[in-house]
């Protein structure tokens, strides 16, 4: 499936780049020891902006729930309706969530609490994505 490209930005850009290296990470702040996804220029807990690191994580997770897409708008889509959209949670942290389109599980066959692994795909301009695969 085509996929749109994100535009990175000044905060989202490590994210991106390591995605680009096949490796999944993370914005963690330090000072209070706590994973936010997506990133943010300030830690949404203490409102840090100095304590902020990237941490890699395993990119294992298990699916949360998920619905099925059958009229996108995103022309970039619609070829392939209907498609998945399920919700991820993060191994390490199960508040930080991911979506995906659960590449090679059919629609509407989504096993909710399943164990899934990132892979990465790329978009329409080479820019790589997470995407998760069921076990």
């Amino acid at each position: 499936m085509p996929k749109p490209s994100p535009i990175p930005d000044e905060v989202s850009k490590p994210f991106w780049d390591a995605c680009n290296e096949r490796r999944l990470i993370v914005q963690t702040c330090v000072q209070c020891d706590r994973m936010q996804y997506p990133p943010e220029k300030n830690c949404i807990a203490c409102g840090s902006s100095a304590h902020l690191t990237w941490r890699e994580v395993k990119g294992m997770g298990c699916i949360h729930g998920y619905c099925v897409m059958y009229d996108s708008r995103v022309k970039l889509l619609q070829e392939n309706q209907p498609f998945n959209i399920a919700v991820i949670e993060l191994e390490e942290n199960p508040q930080i969530k991911f979506f995906s389109h659960l590449p090679g599980t059919p629609p509407d066959e989504v096993p909710v609490g399943a164990p899934v692994k990132v892979e990465f795909e790329a978009t329409y301009n080479g820019q790589l994505i997470p995407e998760w695969r069921v076990l």
